[in-house]
């Protein structure tokens, strides 16, 4: 009888508008939630029947056909906060462990990660981010596993070359240096610091004595307790030189020599002090020490050595590559965050926890460096807020209320006429 089929249609409305206010319902409670995509409904008619005796059929109502999710970017958040990622672009982070009893690989646009007591970078769940590992050096290479950051130390590295820039008085007086008494048999001093192969610092100081017109002798001491042999208090030689100067104040020549011992040391350490560009090896001669007649100064001293770090901080840029910034002020590349590219990403399928599993529909992820293949770039130091409109969501929500209400009126109405119908018999 069609006063049923009326009533099942009704039915079917009502569900179909309670499915919608709750998937609306959802999307409000969701308005706030990190990475949070909207979800919408998408209905169908429901199987008909044919017309007896005549064309045409008659729709038995509406169902839920599917909950599409509705994959529109957010807005970016900064919090400055280094381990903060945002996804700019499509793509998810892939963050594996166990997940309400199931241990498997889930994909999700929060980036709200931390580091964990392990040196694992890990998402609020303490599921592990997944990514590509970088060797001693820096390269990163290998396929994608769980990315180990917060253990990173930084190696020393000894110091091979000492650089000068500096001026030596051309009215300083001429005198005769002595190994005893080098601070008082010298025109002047300047110190700086050299690292050995274990990292240890050493504290060294080079004498400059003016011996004759244009010509100097210089010479590098440590204290005797640094040094294998050495006693301590006394200041040992560990290398010397000359350094000449034509008559306009241009180097133009320069020896060295050194022998540089420190403790735990196989053999002696080789140091090559750099002081410029000599006439004599072609070059101008003013680009490290000189001798004009103002006071004796250095303008630079360097050397490439360091001693051992810690890891201080990180920090991501929009490729992924997380960098260590330790203690000695090195920087390295310690790894890079993975991204997941799906072809039909909106079939995923929402597991909670702000996570995603993959399904047949979705096919399979293709993850990758971010950036490339049409990934996402990361944005470091933000967040992805929820796409929820909720000027959208509350106009669908009194779109939903009207449809149930119009949808009451027909089981009402179909009510009212089979009432009619049981009291033709009165």
């Amino acid at each position: 009888m069609s006063l049923l089929t009326a009533l099942s249609s009704g039915t079917t409305g009502l569900e179909a508008s309670s499915l919608e206010l709750s998937i609306i319902g959802d999307n409000i409670a969701n308005s706030n939630t990190i990475g949070f995509k909207a979800g919408r409904a998408a209905f169908e008619d429901a199987l008909t029947q044919s017309v007896i005796g005549g064309t045409g059929e008659i729709g038995l109502g509406a169902r839920l056909k599917s909950v599409q999710k509705i994959l529109t970017q957010g807005a970016l958040t900064s919090t400055g906060l280094a381990t903060d990622l945002a996804l700019q672009g499509n793509g998810f982070f892939v963050v594996r462990g166990n997940y309400n009893g199931q241990s498997a690989s889930f994909y999700t646009r929060a980036g709200q990660f931390t580091i964990d007591q392990d040196g694992y970078l890990v998402n609020l769940g303490g599921l592990r981010v997944q990514g590509f590992s970088a060797d001693a050096s820096g390269a990163v290479a290998g396929l994608p596993g769980d990315l180990l950051v917060g253990t990173a130390s930084a190696q020393p590295q000894q110091t091979t070359e000492v650089d000068f820039k500096a001026n030596l008085s051309s009215d300083a007086p001429i005198q005769t240096f002595s190994l005893t008494d080098p601070l008082n048999t010298s025109s002047f001093n300047t110190t700086v610091s050299v690292y050995d192969t274990l990292g240890a610092e050493h504290k060294m100081q080079v004498f400059f004595t003016k011996t004759a017109e244009g010509q100097w002798d210089w010479n590098a001491m440590v204290d005797g307790a640094e040094l294998t042999g050495g006693v301590a208090g006394d200041l040992t030689r560990v290398a010397n030189g000359t350094l000449t100067f034509d008559n306009q104040g241009r180097l133009q020549s320069q020896t060295q020599a050194s022998n540089f011992n420190p403790i735990g040391a196989v053999n002696p350490q080789p140091l090559d002090f750099n002081f410029g560009d000599d006439l004599t090896s072609g070059g101008s001669g003013l680009l490290g020490v000189s001798q004009f007649a103002s006071d004796s100064s250095a303008t630079f001293i360097g050397q490439d050595g360091f001693g051992s770090g810690q890891l201080a901080s990180v920090r991501i840029d929009a490729e992924g590559f997380v960098a260590g910034i330790f203690t000695n002020g090195q920087t390295r590349v310690l790894g890079q965050v993975a991204v997941a590219g799906f072809s039909a990403p909106d079939q995923l399928e929402r597991v909670g926890g702000n996570l995603l599993q993959q399904t047949q529909s979705s096919g399979q992820p293709v993850v990758g460096a971010p950036g490339g293949g049409g990934r996402a770039s990361i944005i470091s130091g933000s967040l992805e807020q929820s796409n929820v409109d909720l000027a959208q969501q509350f106009v669908r929500m009194i779109a939903a209320q009207r449809s149930f209400q119009a949808n009451s009126k027909t089981i009402t109405t179909a009510d009212q006429l089979l009432t009619e119908l049981i009291n033709l018999r009165r």
